[in-house]
């Protein structure tokens, strides 16, 4: 073997050593304090030392430069040693000030210092932990209840008390167990999940859920479950309007409700990240408006806030769901009933008017079709839109770039560069839009945008920070 492949190979294994030796530290700053450490916005809870690495690699797209495992590891330790409240600390963005400010001393005393107001003694933060019902267990709610048991930690901050559904036959509670242990789309649950048939429930990574049987939001007494002030995230869309979602708050236990489609009326439709600031305190019904609506809006944002967006077309190129047919059949929409596997169906979508509900200021200036194609999951938004000044790719790109890395929405907004991506890479991406810059398209103050989304676990993840803000549990970001 030659020198030079030595070489790599001892960086490699020493890259390995560092990625296993963070493994328990950074379970347990989770654990027992609450602290999410991140790399320029990338969770390191529950990585994998493979994970680990790629996310030291990610760091790339800021600077050009890969962040060394061996500064995070400092960190890291430097944080065990300190007694901190909760609080989402990006190592990766602390590593870019230390060396911008060129600071004296190492990089672990820089960040001591920069955690010095959280170091006030480990406190839960919440008093009770939140109560979570979801209400409906498809597509949405098997996710979401990935996501919620994912985040519960140690158990201060939410837990997922009750699933409800409709009367099953008998085996029902196995059924609804395999379909969350395994997924043909997004894999095998990362946990255990066993059922107890006495108390009829699913105990999920030590979680004891009880799936209530109900046709109706109203029939359930959720306090004799030990339930109260939850909130109920229906993933149902039966419902949709403030007298219809209303009817979950007459049940016993029931504080506030969440819709996973887009609202009607006067409910009020949350892009979280764009206009989650608007919703009163003591909102009770809120929509989590749609997975398009959540892919496009933060772009849109991002792009009038600079530019200036005087009028646009968005077309959704948008994954089957299981309102179509598998086969032709009736529908009481015609093109829908259409075989889903087999054909292009055009149809409509609301997306572009819901944009106004979360940007006013865009109110009236975009039109909006879609069409379903022949996919499960991942779609693509594509934004024709007309500008107010002229711009370049370059500098759209590079704009939208800063804004998914280090922006009040690098959450929402992802952006990648590889020339060969397509939609199956992208299952399972946290992000509610991701930017395909090599597909972007601009002529003088016109330009097309190339918005990748996955329309299951990327608006899930949104509905959560939805959950987690009317929850109250929104710790700290360090650096701000």
């Amino acid at each position: 073997m030659s020198d030079k492949s030595e070489t790599y190979l001892a960086e490699w294994q020493q890259r390995e050593d560092l990625a296993e030796r963070m493994l328990p530290l950074v379970g347990a700053l989770y654990r027992r304090h609450g602290i999410v450490v991140l790399i320029h916005g990338v969770s390191l809870v529950q990585a994998t030392p493979l994970e680990i690495i790629k996310a030291h690699r990610f760091a790339r797209r800021l600077d050009g430069n890969e962040l060394p495992l061996e500064d995070t590891f400092e960190a890291i330790v430097a944080m065990t040693a300190m007694d901190l409240a909760p609080a989402k600390v990006d190592v990766g963005k602390l590593r870019r000030n230390f060396g911008r400010e060129g600071q004296a001393g190492s990089f672990g005393d820089y960040v001591r210092t920069a955690l010095a107001s959280l170091n006030t003694g480990r406190e839960p933060m919440r008093r009770e932990p939140q109560d979570v019902v979801l209400y409906g267990f498809g597509r949405i709610g098997r996710l979401m209840a990935r996501i919620i048991v994912d985040k519960m930690g140690g158990g201060e901050k939410f837990r997922l008390r009750a699933i409800v559904v409709r009367p099953g036959k008998e085996g029902d509670l196995q059924r609804r167990a395999s379909l969350l242990r395994r997924d043909s789309i997004h894999g095998p649950f990362k946990g255990t999940i066993r059922v107890d048939e006495e108390d009829s429930a699913l105990v999920i990574n030590g979680n004891m859920v009880r799936v209530i049987y109900a046709n109706a939001p109203e029939d359930v007494d959720y306090a004799q479950y030990g339930i109260h002030d939850a909130i109920v995230v229906d993933n149902t869309g039966i419902w949709r309007d403030r007298e219809g979602l209303g009817r979950h708050l007459k049940s016993k236990g029931v504080a506030k409700v969440i819709l996973t489609a887009p609202g009607q009326g006067d409910v009020p439709n949350i892009v979280f990240g764009v206009n989650d600031d608007k919703l009163p305190a003591d909102a009770t019904i809120v929509s989590a408006a749609s997975c398009t609506t959540n892919a496009i809006v933060p772009v849109l944002k991002v792009i009038n806030d600079e530019y200036g967006i005087q009028f646009g077309h968005m077309e959704t190129v948008h994954s089957y769901t299981n309102d179509q047919n598998l086969i032709d059949n009736f529908h009481k929409k015609a093109r829908r009933g259409r075989a889903a596997p087999l054909n292009l169906v055009i149809t409509e979508t609301g997306a572009a008017k819901a944009v106004a509900k979360a940007l006013p200021e865009l109110a009236g200036k975009l039109t909006g079709n879609a069409i379903r194609v022949p996919t499960p999951n991942v779609s693509l938004a594509i934004l024709n839109l007309t500008l107010g000044k002229p711009i370049t790719k370059a500098e759209l790109n590079d704009h939208l770039r800063l804004a998914s890395i280090d922006s009040p929405l690098q959450d929402q907004i992802d952006y990648m560069t590889s020339p060969d991506i397509v939609s199956s890479d992208l299952v399972g991406n946290r992000h509610a839009g991701i930017i395909d810059a090599t597909a972007t398209i601009t002529d003088d103050n016109r330009c097309v945008l190339y918005v990748w989304y996955d329309n299951e676990f990327g608006y899930s993840c949104q509905v959560m920070r939805l959950v987690q803000h009317m929850a109250g549990v929104r710790p700290p970001h360090i650096p701000g």
